[in-house]
């Protein structure tokens, strides 16, 4: 058993270092398993050590291709930049509990609730990580049912809830006019988000190959979808001309590319609403055809609600509603586009 070098450890110490050790042996116990076990629970804790800061980096890494875009990486990533690496950064996952926690929110808990908000579920999931891969025991302090509600306000008590600015349904027949008299594929793109109801993502990564011309009907794929389900969208004679008076790219599959290439830029088809002095957003048409479906029309909700997309929060009324009201559809999407097109001579 090696005692240590010269001069570090001086001969009378090697002599105490021996002595201690034939005593052991004496008692049964072994020097250098001792030792050996010693050495290994050492390392063993080392390896449990881990910043928060690099919590979150792996826990993006594990997670992104989970995520439909790159925009949802980059919003984590800001946000934890932001307002929780100057913070808790640098502490060890073990070390962080309730009170560090707070110290990260409670400052943009009231000025900035929803961005608050995300940030704490973003937490509580690295923290959750972090316990499921061994570096933490014990409760999630970022948990909100059971904890965190009872020390912070609600989101919903405080936040200022602001919607889409909608035009008013009586303003969508001249808006279309004027719509249609201005150039552009961006001008183009906004028509058919109005006409379909669609989402600007839906719309701006429209491909051709998922539009069929004859069936009249855009079938939006899976992974382009908010619901993550495929949508099929009726297409009334209006979108269909609009669609035939487009330009088609050779090599280029997008219905609505960008001048320089790829995809129009969500704040492309905002600038056409700005130019023409609209205090609305190209997500407010939506709200501005529902409005005209339950106040103008006869429609039943529910073929509004799948002309939206919008995933049904009943899960029995999911369950039974295997269908997708296609043919119903139809016949509201056309009698949207009339209207739309009502005070045009």
């Amino acid at each position: 058993m090696g005692l240590g070098g010269f001069p570090d450890v001086t001969l009378a110490q090697a002599r105490e270092k021996a002595r201690d050790a034939r005593i052991k042996i004496e008692q049964g116990l072994d020097p250098i398993l001792e030792r050996e076990r010693a050495v290994s629970a050492l390392r063993a804790e080392q390896a449990k050590s881990m910043t928060f800061e690099s919590a979150c980096i792996a826990l993006i890494d594990a997670k992104s291709d989970e995520w439909r875009n790159a925009k949802h990486r980059a919003q984590w990533t800001a946000s934890l930049e932001t307002y929780a690496y100057p913070t808790i950064g640098k502490l060890q996952v073990v070390d962080i509990g309730q009170a560090q926690v707070l110290n990260v929110l409670q400052p943009i808990w009231r000025e900035k609730t929803e961005t608050a908000n995300r940030l704490r579920g973003r937490i509580e999931q690295v923290l959750d990580w972090a316990r499921v891969r061994g570096f933490r025991e014990g409760d999630n302090p970022a948990r909100w049912r059971g904890h965190l509600d009872k020390l912070l306000p609600a989101p919903t008590k405080i936040a200022r809830v602001t919607h889409h600015r909608a035009l008013p349904i009586d303003d969508m027949p001249s808006f279309m006019a004027d719509l249609r008299e201005r150039k552009g594929i961006a001008a183009r793109a906004l028509e058919f988000l109005v006409l379909t109801a669609a989402r600007s993502g839906e719309v701006r990564g429209a491909a051709w190959s998922e539009i069929d011309i004859d069936a009249a009907v855009w079938t939006v794929p899976v992974e382009r979808m908010k619901a993550h389900k495929e949508h099929r969208v009726p297409l009334s004679p209006q979108v269909l001309a609009l669609l035939a008076d487009l330009p088609r790219i050779k090599g280029d599959e997008l219905v609505f590319p960008a001048p320089r290439g790829g995809v129009l830029s969500d704040m492309t088809l905002t600038a056409v609403m700005r130019r023409m002095e609209l205090d609305a957003v190209p997500h407010g048409m939506r709200s501005t055809f529902r409005d005209w479906a339950a106040e103008r029309t006869q429609f039943p909700r529910e073929v509004a609600e799948m002309a939206l997309a919008h995933t049904i929060g009943n899960a029995v009324e999911a369950a039974y509603r295997r269908g997708d009201l296609f043919a119903k559809r139809a016949e509201m999407m056309t009698a949207w586009a009339d209207f739309s097109a009502s005070t045009i001579k």
